[in-house]
C-alpha cells in the first residue's frame, strides 16, 4: 500500500493535498491570506480541470466573502461547478453503460440493442454540449469514434459530421495541453487502440501497424482496466484477424503467457471473458493443441451462462465441435452437433447461416460415407467464406484451407 501511494505522487496529488487542508487555512489564517491562498489554488485546479475540488474552493470563498460584493460571483461559480461536476459524472456513467451494452449488442446483433447504443450516443452528445469542456469532448469522442467504427459506419452519417481524423487530432492536442493530467495519460491508450481500429476498418494496414505494437504490449492492462472507457476485447478479435491476414496465426499461442501476464479475468463481464477465452482457444487450435482448445471451451461453457446470448452459445459450441472432430471423439461430437442443430431450428436458419454451414462441413467429415469427403467439404467452403454475421462469430475466424480439409478427412 505504501509503495502504491508513493507511485501516486505527482504535482497533481500535491494540489489535492492542499485542497484537503483548506479548513486549516480558513480557521487559522487571516481572511486576506486565506482568500489569496484559495485563489492561487483555484488557478492550479483550473489548470488540472479538477471540477470536484473546485467546488470545495468556491464553497470556501463564498463563505469568506459573505459580506462582500464578490459573494454573488463565487456563489454562481459554485453552482456552475457543481452542475459541471454532475455532468462529468453523467458522461463517465454513459461511457460505462455504452460499452456494457455494446457487449450485449456484439453477442446478439439485435436491432433493439443497436438502437439503445444510438440513444446513449445522443444522450452523451447532449451532455457534452452543455459545457465548453475539453474533458467532455474527450469522453464523447471515445464513444463517438467507436460507434462510427463498430455500430453505425461513417457511410450512414451526415456530411457535416466531424471526421474521425479531425477528432483524433483535437484529442491529441488536448492530451498535449494537459500533459500532467493522469486520466488523459491513461486514456491515451484508448485512443491509440481507436486509431488502430480506425485504420483496420478502412484496411489501411500499413498505418494500423504503427499502433499495433503499442496496444499489443499493453493488451493485459487494456483488457483489465479500461472496460468502462472502451470495449477492449475487440482488440483480441482484431489481433486474430491480423494474424490470419499475415498467415502468422500459428505464433499466437507462444505469445499468450507474456501478453496476458497483467490480465485479471472477470467472469461477471461475460462478453469480455467469452472473447478472451475464445481467443486463447483459437490460439491453441492454431498451434494444433486441439485437446487444450477443447478444455478451454468446455470450462468456459461450464463457468458462464450464455442463455441470454443463444447465438454466441452456438458459436462457442461449434468451435468445440470442431475440436471433437479433430480429436476423433465422434460420440461427443454427435451429441453436441445434435444439440446445435436443435438450437438452429429454434432460432431459424437465416439467423445463423454461418453456423449451419460450419456444422455441415463437420458432419460431412464424420459421415460414414468415405468417398469424396474432401470434394464435398470444398463445395461448402465458398459459401461459408462469403457468409456475414452481425454478431461475434469465431466460426468465421477458422481458416478454411487445405490443411483444415486434410485434418478433417485424413485419418
Amino acid at each position: 500500500e505504501e509503495y502504491l501511494m508513493q507511485q501516486l505522487e505527482s504535482p497533481r496529488t500535491d494540489v489535492l493535498r492542499k485542497v484537503a487542508n483548506i479548513n486549516e487555512i480558513v480557521f487559522t489564517k487571516k481572511r486576506t491570506i486565506a482568500i489569496a491562498t484559495l485563489k492561487k489554488l483555484e488557478k492550479e485546479l483550473i489548470d488540472y480541470d479538477l471540477a470536484n475540488e473546485l467546488t470545495i474552493i468556491y464553497k470556501s470563498l463564498k463563505k469568506l466573502q459573505v459580506n462582500s460584493p464578490d459573494y454573488f460571483q463565487y456563489s454562481q461559480l459554485y453552482n456552475r461547478h457543481v452542475a459541471y461536476m454532475l455532468a462529468l459524472d453523467k458522461a463517465e456513467d454513459l461511457l460505462a453503460d455504452y460499452f456494457k451494452k455494446f457487449g450485449s449488442y456484439l453477442f446478439t446483433g439485435d436491432e433493439v440493442e443497436k438502437l439503445g447504443l444510438s440513444l446513449l450516443l445522443k444522450e452523451m452528445s447532449n451532455v457534452s454540449n452543455l459545457y465548453e469542456s475539453h474533458r467532455l469532448y474527450v469522453y464523447r469522442s471515445a464513444m463517438h469514434v467507436f460507434h462510427r467504427l463498430f455500430v453505425e459506419p461513417d457511410e450512414n452519417l451526415q456530411q457535416d459530421t466531424e471526421s474521425i481524423e479531425d477528432t483524433f487530432a483535437k484529442v491529441q492536442k488536448i492530451f498535449e495541453s494537459y500533459s500532467l493530467d493522469s486520466i488523459y495519460y491513461h486514456l491515451n491508450l484508448v485512443f491509440e487502440f481507436l486509431k488502430l481500429e480506425y485504420y483496420n476498418h478502412y484496411k489501411v494496414y500499413r498505418q494500423a501497424e504503427k499502433y499495433f505494437e503499442e496496444v499489443n504490449d499493453a493488451a493485459g492492462n487494456l483488457l483489465t482496466n479500461y472496460a468502462t472507457y472502451t470495449f477492449p476485447a475487440q482488440f483480441l478479435i482484431s489481433k486474430l484477424e491480423r494474424h490470419m491476414r499475415l498467415n502468422t496465426e500459428g505464433e499466437l499461442y507462444a505469445e499468450n503467457d507474456n501478453l496476458f501476464v497483467d490480465y485479471e479475468p472477470d467472469v461477471l463481464d461475460i462478453p469480455r471473458h467469452v472473447i478472451f477465452v475464445t481467443y486463447k482457444a483459437m490460439s491453441a487450435y492454431y498451434a494444433d493443441k486441439f485437446d487444450e482448445a477443447a478444455k478451454l471451451i468446455n470450462n468456459l461453457l461450464n463457468e458462464v451462462s450464455l442463455k441470454k446470448y443463444p447465438i454466441t452459445q452456438l458459436e462457442i459450441k461449434s468451435l468445440l465441435a470442431l475440436q471433437y472432430v479433430l480429436l476423433r471423439d465422434y460420440e461427443l461430437f454427435n451429441q453436441l452437433a445434435n444439440s446445435i442443430q436443435r438450437q438452429i431450428r429454434l432460432l431459424g436458419k437465416d439467423a445463423c447461416e454461418n453456423i449451419q454451414l460450419f456444422i455441415k462441413i463437420l458432419k460431412i467429415a464424420v459421415s460414414e460415407a468415405k468417398r469424396e469427403k474432401a470434394k464435398k467439404i470444398n463445395a461448402v467452403i465458398p459459401k461459408l467464406q462469403v457468409a456475414k454475421a452481425a454478431y461475434f462469430a469465431p466460426t468465421l475466424l477458422v481458416r478454411l484451407d487445405e490443411k483444415l480439409v486434410k485434418n478433417l478427412t485424413e485419418y
